[in-house]
C-alpha cells in the first residue's frame, strides 16, 4: 500500500486513473483505501434541469448517481439517495452560490460545486471543489497555454458547536498540469500535486460560511506560493542552469 500511494503521487495527473485502475486490479484487497485516499482529476456532468454543470466526486456520489448541487437532485435518477439535512442544505445553496462568485473572481472562469453532509460527531463535512480549464478551448481566457487544468479540493470537518467556538479542520489538494505549444516558447509540459492541512478553533459569531471561507482563501494562498516556489521555480532554476540566456553566456567580466 505505501509504495502504491507512493506512485500515485509522482504519476502525471493525466494518467491517475489508468494508474488507479491497474492498482485496483493488482491489490483488490486495498480498493477502499485506495479510493479514499487517492485523488483523481475531477470531472464535469451537465444539470439536465437547471442547466448549469456540477463537479463529480467521491462526496456527491451515490451507487454510480451523482447529486447536483443545484437541484438536489441525483443523476440518474436515484430513489434512495442520501441528502443533506434541509438546515444543510440551505448552506449547502447559499455555500454554492458564495463558491460561485469566489471562483469567478480568483480565477476568471471555471466551475465550481460545494457539497455538505452529517457526521457521526453532531457536525458536519462541507467540500468546496474547483475545476478550471486554462486551455485556449476551454475556460482560458488569455490563450497562452495550450493545455492547462487545475482541479481544488477543500474539505472541512467541522465539529459540534461548544460555548459559542466550533473546531475546523481543513484537507486542501490542488492537481495542476499545463502545456505550452508555440513558436516562443515551444512544446512544455509541467504538471503536479500539493496536499496540505490546517486546522482551527474559531467562533461561529459570523456563521460557518464565513469562517469556512476565510479558511480556504488563506489556504489557496499558500498552496499557489508552495506551488510557484516548488515546481515553477526549481523548473526556471534548472532550466537557467542548463540554458543560460544569451545574454549572460557571452557576458564578460571587465578587468581588474
Amino acid at each position: 500500500m505505501e509504495a502504491a500511494m507512493g506512485l500515485m503521487r509522482r504519476i502525471h495527473p493525466k494518467h491517475t486513473d489508468t494508474a488507479l485502475s491497474a492498482l485496483l486490479s493488482l491489490i483488490p484487497q486495498h480498493s477502499a483505501d485506495l479510493l479514499s485516499q487517492v485523488d483523481q482529476p475531477l470531472q464535469v456532468l451537465s444539470d439536465e434541469e437547471s442547466g448549469k454543470e456540477f463537479i463529480l466526486c467521491e462526496y456527491n456520489r451515490d451507487a454510480d448517481s451523482y447529486r447536483s448541487p443545484w437541484t438536489n437532485k441525483y443523476q440518474p435518477p436515484l430513489e434512495d439517495g442520501l441528502y443533506p439535512s434541509s438546515e444543510l442544505r440551505n448552506l449547502e445553496i447559499e455555500a454554492n452560490d458564495v463558491f460561485s462568485v469566489y471562483c469567478d473572481q480568483y480565477y476568471e472562469g471555471g466551475i465550481s460545486s460545494v457539497y455538505m453532509w452529517e457526521d457521526d460527531s453532531e457536525g458536519f463535512v462541507a467540500c468546496f471543489l474547483i475545476k478550471k480549464d486554462g486551455s485556449r478551448t476551454g475556460h482560458g481566457r488569455r490563450g497562452y497555454l495550450h493545455e492547462g487544468l487545475w482541479d481544488a479540493i477543500h474539505v472541512i470537518e467541522v465539529g459540534p458547536e461548544d460555548e459559542g467556538f466550533a473546531r475546523y479542520c481543513l484537507t486542501s489538494t490542488v492537481m495542476l498540469s499545463l502545456t505550452t505549444n508555440n513558436d516562443s516558447c515551444g512544446t512544455f509540459s509541467l504538471s503536479g500535486s500539493i496536499r496540505r492541512q490546517m486546522s482551527m478553533q474559531l467562533s461561529v459569531a459570523e456563521g460557518h460560511l464565513c469562517n469556512m471561507g476565510r479558511m480556504i482563501e488563506e489556504m489557496e494562498g499558500k498552496l499557489r506560493n508552495s506551488l510557484d516556489q516548488v515546481y515553477f521555480g526549481k523548473t526556471r532554476e534548472m532550466v537557467c542552469t542548463l540554458r543560460p540566456p544569451a545574454d549572460l553566456a557571452t557576458m564578460r567580466l571587465p578587468d581588474s
